[in-house]
């Protein structure tokens, strides 16, 4: 395998993992699971319903800082930084 071929291997399984924790938190817990977490309060508010909110809004967000730290990482990893 080539050091292109690996870098865009480790980027595609970046993106793909970062992708389901994605739909986890946005579909699976904001909706497929939002009564079991609604037994569960959080600031006041059930934790489905936070989820589905907010919960969702703040892990995209977090994804998208990993995402640029990790890909600076394997930019250097194989040499393709600027």
């Amino acid at each position: 395998m080539s050091k292109l071929e690996g870098y865009w291997k480790a980027n595609i399984s970046l993106i793909r993992n970062l992708l389901i924790v994605w739909a986890l938190v946005s579909y699976v817990f904001g909706i497929l699971l939002v009564e079991p977490l609604n037994g569960i309060r959080l600031g006041g508010l059930p934790l489905g319903f936070w989820f589905a909110q907010q919960g969702s809004i703040y892990v995209f967000v977090i994804l998208i800082f990993y995402y640029a730290w990790k890909m600076d990482q394997l930019d250097r990893q194989y040499d393709v930084h600027e």
